[in-house]
Order: C-alpha cells, then sequence, then structure tokens
C-alpha cells in the first residue's frame, strides 16, 4: 500500500488514474481537503492537499514512484511504501491480478 499526497482533487485524480490505468495500482482512493502543517525551505507551510491511497505490489514501487515523480507538481512529493500484513485474501489476490499477478 502507498501513501501519496497532492496538491489538490484534480492533480491526485491524473495520478491515480494514471498509476490504475497502467496496472501499476489496483485501486486508488483519493481523499480531499486533508492539512498538511510541514516546514518547506526554512517556512512553516500551512496547506490543503489530497491524499491518495494506493494499492499495490512491493516489485512494483519502484516504477511507481516514477511514474508519479514524472506527473507530479511538487519537487519533492510525499511517496510512503507502507507493508501489507494481513487482510482479506481474496482482495489481495485481485490486487496481485490487477497488478500483473505473483
Amino acid at each position: 500500500m502507498v501513501y501519496i499526497t497532492a496538491g489538490n482533487y484534480d492533480e491526485a485524480r491524473v495520478i491515480g488514474k494514471a498509476l490504475v490505468e497502467e496496472h501499476l495500482a489496483a485501486c486508488a482512493n483519493i481523499l480531499e481537503n486533508m492539512k498538511s502543517l510541514y516546514f518547506w525551505e526554512n517556512a512553516l507551510q500551512d496547506d490543503s492537499e489530497a491524499v491518495l491511497i494506493v494499492k499495490t505490489q512491493t516489485r512494483l514501487i519502484d516504477k511507481m514512484t516514477q511514474r508519479i515523480t514524472a506527473l507530479h507538481s511538487y519537487d519533492v512529493p510525499c511517496v510512503v511504501a507502507l507493508p501489507i500484513v494481513g487482510g482479506n485474501p481474496e482482495y489481495i489476490r485481485w490486487v496481485c491480478d490487477e497488478t500483473g499477478g505473483e
């Protein structure tokens, strides 16, 4: 599972759609209107962002990260992979099927 932030809903949708269409992700969930506080270029930022949560396989994370970086408006986009340690086996199988098996 990969957690990604985007500048807004439209950017998140473009990224999510590309990842699913290219079978780099089985599913992309978009959460709008997240508030983010962080330091960037020595200043505290207080921004609204959109969050993408995508389901994929570990073997695709590097390729996915490259694709996200190419599509993203940020200089340093947040792309963080989190392990899936369990869950509905049928859903996990579907994720694998949609992202090229294995």
